[in-house]
């Protein structure tokens, strides 16, 4: 249907044959004056996508794990020393193989209450040499899970030297390494816990900081938080609940950037400012949301693919999810998972292997273009990001995180496009709508994305 000959009664068809997702306009007026908004790969989106998981150590067999993150499109893997042997069932070979068989990459970590730098180093460098390394991570929350470096413990309630100590010698190691130089390396989560000034707020420590580490340390190339979205501070179901998660400042309300970088949660040692925080390098090793009281599977769903779009539009270079699936091994509310404990999809991995398949790209357009777009009216709770495809096409997601009702918006191009193509990852995987010749399409949206390609 030619956008131009779109009647009242088609444009009604169309409504309905979406469930009144959108309907796509043609403008009649003059030029749209429109702002440049410059893409992004797509493949660098893709990229950031990840997940932790639990291995055979701990009762899921490496098949199942298999074939759950390729269904999923999940480019990362969190793992580490944590739980490795040489016996196994868990053993370095477990990420060499999850590497060659879906593509993953992992990032290694010493994981929760280690302080064996040199067994981290060795097994990094093994995955180093498959190139199955994404970045090295230090430890996670010695708050809950205090290490013993050289002979002394640190985190918890007691000093956290140790942990700062051991941190930044694994700094030094990787950067020493030529084989492993290259590699970013990712801080330990909840620095924003520390008991005394050590510094662990800082990537570098700056002169004139007052830590108890020295001017000058450097701990990591990465701010690494678990930004988790419900949170004592945010506990309902809210608009914009994985958008303000993501905030990299005061503003956010959940235990984020700001909380771990910029005035520790803790303690409140003064970081980073909030305009150094703007754009400091940072990743998310754990985020994510269970099932329980006001969400269900299918608000988790929203939560989760909105999670991702949020988190990388908002300077998260990567972002791991936990959970693939519900832990079977442990008490405690286990309906994190992408997967129930019968690796059965949830609604969440269906929408996520949907988008994750639209959008799918192997290759890397290194310098992507822009395009001129405005959305009117702009609503607080639509959210857009424009990637562009290896091949050249242009993907424009727009989300919504409206936890009630829809808001409607209209995205105006400086351009007439030749084909415009409407996905929404929801129903499936192929177009719900295509039209040519148009300028204007006007979305209708709640708490999930709709993808349109053009050229």
């Amino acid at each position: 249907m030619h956008a131009g000959k779109l009647t009242e009664v088609g444009r009604r068809l169309l409504a309905v044959s979406v469930g009144l997702a959108f309907s796509v306009t043609m403008s009649t007026g003059g030029t749209v004056h429109a702002a440049e908004v410059s893409a992004r790969p797509t493949a660098e989106f893709l990229s950031s996508i990840g997940i932790v998981s639990t291995f055979d150590d701990r009762g899921q067999p490496y098949a199942k794990t298999l074939e759950m993150l390729k269904y999923g499109g999940f480019r990362w893997l969190r793992g580490g020393i944590e739980g490795v042997s040489e016996i196994g069932p868990l053993t370095i070979e477990t990420f060499l193989s999850l590497h060659r068989e879906a593509g993953v990459k992992i990032s290694w970590g010493l994981g929760s209450g280690s302080g064996d730098l040199e067994g981290l180093i060795a097994t990094g460098r093994i995955l180093a040499e498959a190139g199955a390394l994404l970045a090295f991570e230090g430890n996670n929350e010695p708050n809950n899970w205090p290490v013993v470096y050289k002979g002394k413990k640190g985190g918890g309630r007691g000093s956290w030297l140790p942990v700062a100590e051991l941190q930044a010698d694994l700094y030094r190691a990787v950067k020493q390494d030529p084989l492993l130089a290259a590699y970013p390396v990712w801080s330990i989560s909840e620095p924003g816990a520390q008991t005394d000034n050590v510094g662990l707020q800082f990537l570098q420590i700056p002169h004139g900081a007052g830590t108890l580490m020295p001017d000058g340390t450097r701990f990591a190339d990465y701010a690494n938080v678990h930004n988790y979205i419900y949170h004592p501070n945010a506990p309902d179901p809210s608009d914009n609940k994985t958008w303000d998660a993501a905030d990299p400042g005061i503003s956010s309300p959940v235990d984020g950037l700001y909380g771990n970088f910029g005035m520790t949660w803790a303690y409140k040692y003064q970081g980073h400012t909030e305009d150094e925080l703007a754009t400091l390098p940072r990743v998310t090793t754990e985020t994510g949301v269970a099932i329980k009281g006001e969400v269900d599977e299918a608000l988790q769903a929203a939560h989760l693919v909105n999670l991702y779009l949020a988190q990388f539009a908002r300077g998260y270079r990567y972002t791991s999810v936990y959970l693939l699936r519900d832990r079977t091994d442990e008490q405690g509310n286990q309906t994190y998972g992408f997967f129930r404990p019968d690796y059965s999809p949830r609604t969440a991995a269906i929408h996520l292997h949907n988008l994750t398949s639209i959008l799918a790209d192997d290759g890397m357009k290194e310098t992507p273009d822009s395009v001129d777009y405005t959305l009117e009216p702009q609503h607080d709770t639509v959210h857009d990001l424009l990637l562009q495809h290896s091949d050249g096409t242009f993907q424009l997601v727009l989300w919504g995180e409206a936890l009630e009702g829809q808001n409607t918006t209209t995205i105006k191009l400086g351009r007439r496009v030749a084909t415009a193509t409407i996905y929404d990852p929801t129903t499936g995987k192929t177009p719900v709508a295509e039209e040519k010749d148009v300028s204007e399409i006007t979305l209708t949206l709640g708490n999930h994305p709709f993808v349109i390609m053009f050229r």
